[in-house]
């Protein structure tokens, strides 16, 4: 029998699960053809947005990966995990709209994009993996494990930091490709709604 999940874990996944329809209602709105089009040549395609997405995934698999690994049953499984400040303020600039712009790491920047497709194909097998990470994180210390961000390995935080911070950062991406049909003419895209974690 499954265990149930943590309600903070099970509002991580639901965001997964949100984010992955908006991607889908993106691709039911944008033809194929003007996936790879940008609005403004400084910005990113709605295609580059979700590669970036996929890479980024990617690289959070071996150090989340490393973290679940040490994890130890939590003694108190039923109170409230913590980001710890700093942990906080990422989580809350990661999300849309965005409020900061930061400028993204070189291995991060998608080149060459695949066929939409193959993009949407990949980060759909993407997110179950993502979705077995909070699974697999049930019941642990994810609030004392640590995790090394593949963005920069001089910055460290939990594993429910880690695992918050990925799906607003989703829809951080996919809000921006959004904006992206929008600016080339599309209809607005509907969104699913987002809860709060």
């Amino acid at each position: 029998m499954t265990a149930t999940l943590h309600p903070q874990l099970q509002s991580i996944a639901d965001e997964f699960t949100a984010a992955q329809a908006r991607l889908h209602r993106l691709v039911e709105a944008v033809p194929t053809a003007r996936w790879a089009e940008r609005a403004d040549p400084q910005r990113w395609s709605a295609a580059e947005c979700v590669a970036h997405l996929n890479l980024t995934a990617v690289a959070y698999r071996e150090p989340i990966a490393a973290a679940l690994a040490l994890g130890g049953a939590d003694v108190e499984p039923r109170r409230r995990y913590r980001r710890g400040l700093a942990g906080w303020l990422l989580w809350h600039m990661m999300g849309p709209p965005v409020r900061f712009r930061v400028k993204t790491a070189s291995p991060f920047v998608p080149g060459a994009t695949a066929p939409t497709d193959d993009l949407v194909a990949e980060f759909d097998r993407l997110q179950e993996e993502q979705l077995q990470w909070v699974r697999a994180a049930n019941g642990l210390r994810i609030d004392r494990l640590q995790v090394v961000s593949p963005f920069n390995s001089r910055m460290r935080y939990n594993l429910y930091t880690a695992l918050s911070i990925l799906p607003p950062h989703q829809h951080r991406h996919l809000w921006q490709a959004e904006r992206v049909w929008q600016s080339l003419g599309g209809a607005e895209v509907p969104i699913p709604t987002q809860s709060a974690s």
